[in-house]
């Protein structure tokens, strides 16, 4: 019989994915990396999230295709904005937007998927020395993965979503699972 810290172990890290291994990495030590993701597993089942109604997607979405077509003349300043379009899709949604630890705390919660992307996004997009383009092209792929996936998450309770949602690294569609596992046949 497995131990209640042993079950408590392997939920983290079925709801965490990457980001257990990260977290373990960042604290050196598993006991404190637990706990770290215990509490934001806490605070994140503690809000509710919503599912953005169909009016509020197409008003995104037509805002995203603004910002992606600003990009060619202005991909920094299209990057910075496609960081303030997906907070303003977070706290539309309920997720609490403050500082970007919290928004990136919830993400992992959610979509450990992504949320490694997200940071790698940020980190770019907040930088204070140049960036090359190819690295905000990049950026902005990246916010782009996570947009569409907040975005259109929710669908399927509504009865119109397929199930899948993009990555930065393939345009077809993975499954939206939390471990990206193919669905049986």
């Amino acid at each position: 019989m497995r131990s209640q810290q042993a079950k408590r172990r392997e939920g983290l890290q079925d709801r965490f994915g990457p980001e257990y291994d990260r977290a373990v990495d960042q604290h050196g030590d598993r006991k404190t990396a637990e706990k770290q993701l215990a509490d934001t597993a806490s605070r994140r089942d503690s809000i509710e999230v919503r599912p953005l109604q169909p009016a509020e997607r197409e008003r995104y979405s037509a805002e995203w295709t603004q910002v992606q077509a600003d990009f060619v003349d202005s991909p920094t300043a299209a990057t910075r904005e496609a960081d303030r379009l997906v907070q303003s899709v977070m706290r539309d949604r309920g997720y609490p937007v403050d500082d970007f630890e919290t928004r990136s705390q919830m993400l992992a919660a959610d979509h450990p998927e992504v949320v490694e992307h997200y940071r790698a996004a940020h980190a770019v997009g907040s930088r204070q020395d140049p960036v090359d383009t190819e690295e905000l092209r990049q950026a902005f792929v990246h916010y782009r993965a996570l947009f569409e996936l907040l975005l259109d998450e929710g669908r399927d309770r509504m009865g119109d979503h397929t199930g899948t949602v993009p990555t930065p690294d393939r345009t077809d569609a993975m499954p939206a699972d939390r471990t990206g596992a193919m669905p049986a046949d």
